[in-house]
């Protein structure tokens, strides 16, 4: 086994000095910790997906929010408790292989990889088409630059990583509060040009809460895109072998989410709503954008693409983190090239990152030459990919605490509530989402290709069996 426990004989900085048993440096503090986390929750779903959302189904928007939110909450707090039980770096593969079987790890760790790689490359490019706002500038040519500072970044160390994403994550969180603070502004002193029309009865009076075409039904068309919108809140979990006490900073990160989702998606979504009618919104166009042309700040537009510009960078930033160490975890474990184990100095993936960041350059390059739907397909099978990790999350933490009830595990010091029930609950939510997807012609081909990629994994998994039938990489744990 690769991993190893964290002794909690040591303090945080005892642990803070020296690498890990993985190889890494524990060098994210609680400050970055809580930024990532904050930032995991917030992106382009909110600053720009939003706005098909309350077009389609109106103010009840809000409530799809606030029920995801609180199964995005079930999945952390199951991912905390298996943390606490052993904070690794490798978290979901390394849960996945321990408690369901080898075949289940080498599938999420691979997968996970996946849903970076290809996040990686949307997010760099929309990065590319948001500075044609400001400049005339060649697309490639900023996503080429933009690629290049972010795995340089990640290779210098982890703690510049760390800073990269608590200043990403600050940029968007100040957005949000500003908007936030306006809006209530504008409900209680009747300030811009929105003052005079700005009512909370905008959230049912026109044509009510649930007032979609087809009401409830098109709240529940729109679960897809919410659940989209909280990709890669899971990161936090990437983080823990690499976190300065982590037995004391991953679960306040943790315990965060309740409130972020709150007041970043909920509580955004209500003060923009009551001051800007659903009804004017439009699918494509940002609701924070709409809301500052309502108040008559020609600004907003610019404030705007700068928030979604440090978005897509943040996800990039993210993809260039987590993919290398998704490589190297697969690689210490005997599901990947021995290569990918190969660390820097500074206690980096050097060779999973540089493979990772040659593939999204490849990616620029595609999308650069075929833009269209195709393209929009695989990031369809993106998200597919995402949500595969909080299902083997969830599968694991029932299997652990099952475990653990019975004596045979030590129980977590973060317990999650609801138990095993909580993590049933969100395995439905997630199937719900799923059936939408379905009944969904958009994101339909993205389910096509899901069962595609996994027989394209057992077959690389089978040939990976026959080469070294015997090796621990193939053993189920006990």
């Amino acid at each position: 086994m690769t991993s190893v426990r964290v002794d909690k004989q040591h303090d945080g900085n005892e642990a803070a000095d020296s690498a890990s048993g993985e190889g890494y440096h524990r060098a994210l503090g609680a400050r970055q910790i809580q930024m990532i986390a904050i930032g995991g929750a917030i992106g382009t779903g909110l600053f720009l997906g939003a706005g098909k959302g309350i077009s389609k189904a109106g103010p009840s928007l809000i409530l799809a929010y606030a029920l995801a939110g609180l199964v995005i909450f079930f999945i952390m707090r199951a991912l905390g408790e298996l943390l606490m039980y052993r904070p690794v770096s490798g978290s979901f593969s390394e849960y996945a292989r321990e408690f369901i079987g080898p075949f289940a790890g080498f599938v999420t760790g691979w997968t996970y990889w996946l849903f970076w790689v290809v996040t990686g490359i949307t997010e760099v490019t929309a990065a590319a088409t948001y500075m044609t706002y400001w400049w005339d500038i060649p697309q490639w040519l900023s996503a080429l630059v933009f690629t290049v500072i972010l795995y340089g970044a990640n290779l210098i160390s982890v703690k510049l990583f760390g800073e990269l994403e608590f200043w990403f994550s600050m940029v968007k969180v100040t957005a949000i509060v500003g908007m936030i603070l306006i809006c209530a502004g504008i409900l209680t002193i009747g300030f811009s040009d929105a003052g005079d029309t700005a009512s909370l009865t905008h959230l049912w009076d026109l044509g009510g809460f649930f007032a979609g075409e087809n009401g409830i039904g098109s709240t529940l068309m729109t679960l897809q895109m919410v659940m989209f919108a909280f990709l890669a809140v899971e990161l936090v979990g990437v983080t823990a072998g690499e976190s300065k006490d982590p037995e004391t900073v991953l679960p306040k990160a943790i315990n965060t989410v309740p409130w972020r989702i709150a007041v970043f998606y909920v509580g955004a979504l209500i003060m923009i709503l009551s001051v800007v009618p659903w009804t004017e919104f439009q699918p494509g166009v940002s609701p924070f954008v709409a809301a500052f042309e309502k108040m008559g700040l020609g600004i907003g537009a610019a404030i705007v693409n700068f928030v979604v510009l440090t978005a897509a960078l943040s996800s990039c930033n993210s993809g260039m983190y987590s993919t290398g160490r998704m490589l190297r975890d697969l690689a210490l474990n005997g599901q990947g090239p021995k290569l990918f184990t190969k660390l820097t100095k500074s206690g980096t993936p050097l060779i999973g990152t540089t493979f990772s960041a040659a593939l999204m350059m490849v990616g620029v390059w595609i999308n650069y030459q075929w833009p269209g739907e195709a393209f929009n397909y695989v990031v369809s099978f993106a998200t597919i990919s995402g949500m595969w990790a909080w299902i083997m999350i969830l599968v694991c933490q029932i299997r652990y605490r099952l475990k653990a009830d019975r004596g045979e595990l030590p129980q977590s010091s973060f317990k999650a509530p609801g138990g095993i029930w909580a993590s049933v609950f969100a395995l439905a939510f997630i199937g719900l989402v799923v059936v939408t997807m379905g009944m969904d012609a958009g994101n339909r081909v993205a389910l096509y290709g899901a069962p595609v990629w996994g027989l394209l994994l057992a077959v690389a998994y089978l040939v990976l069996k026959a080469r070294n039938p015997e090796g621990a990489a193939f053993a189920k744990r006990s």
